[in-house]
């Protein structure tokens, strides 16, 4: 594979963008980019520095203070705030509850989708990018896109799965797991950016697949747009 890729990955939240992401850029040997953990990581950091974060004006005004960097590495990810570690905070309840407000913030969207092709070209092979707004606002021009969805009880499950190999209590589990259709609504209906699917995505239903079929299948499209 020669030159410059950007394979844009997005989806619901509980689809499996990130695994399936790290695992095509590893499979791929390029950069791997989480963008959703850069809304969050400035979203803790709001919540960290007494901003409300339901005032969209007080957001505005404060979104360009922290310095939010994302790692691509895809074998071991980062992303700090201000130089330090937030990977363990971004992912608590919190956050979870809040992120959705804050993304939907104009200024907020611009500043980082700023950052996001910055990493991007930063990457010397090229870089998979997941996300909400990968294929139809940050990258529109990416080599392939993919559109993962999957059925809501699906969602839940691996959301659940995942928050209890964390060491989640089973109230808080429940909860978040629970939350994914309100996110999904917030996010498909804000103004700025919504979720959606590219009109020259591919969509892959991830229900009962399992993630080497999603990775091979998503593999396979990248291979096939580069060689066209």
């Amino acid at each position: 594979m020669t030159g410059p890729v950007v394979v844009a990955i997005d989806g619901p939240a509980g689809s499996g963008k990130s695994t399936v992401s790290r695992a095509v850029a590893h499979r791929l040997g390029l950069g791997f980019l989480d963008t959703g953990a850069m809304y969050r990581a400035l979203t803790w950091w709001l919540l960290n520095n007494g901003v409300d974060v339901d005032d969209a004006d007080a957001v505005a005004n404060a979104c360009d203070k922290p310095a939010v960097l994302a790692g691509i590495d895809a074998d071991g990810p980062t992303i700090t705030v201000d130089g330090v570690d937030v990977s363990g905070p971004i992912r608590t309840a919190e956050v979870t509850a809040k992120v959705s407000a804050v993304a939907a913030v104009p200024e907020v969207r611009a500043r980082l989708v700023e950052i996001q092709r910055a990493s991007a070209a930063a990457a010397p092979q090229g870089i998979v990018a997941e996300g909400r707004d990968m294929g139809t606002v940050v990258f529109p021009r990416a080599t392939a896109k993919v559109f993962l969805t999957a059925s809501p009880a699906a969602r839940a499950a691996r959301r659940a799965a995942e928050l209890r190999a964390k060491g989640v209590d089973e109230e808080t589990v429940r909860r978040m797991a629970g939350d994914l259709v309100r996110r999904d609504a917030a996010d498909s209906g804000r103004a700025a950016s919504p979720l959606a699917k590219a009109a020259d995505a591919v969509e892959v239903d991830t229900s009962d697949l399992s993630l080497d079929e999603v990775v091979d299948r998503v593999v396979g499209l990248v291979r096939e747009r580069v060689s066209a």
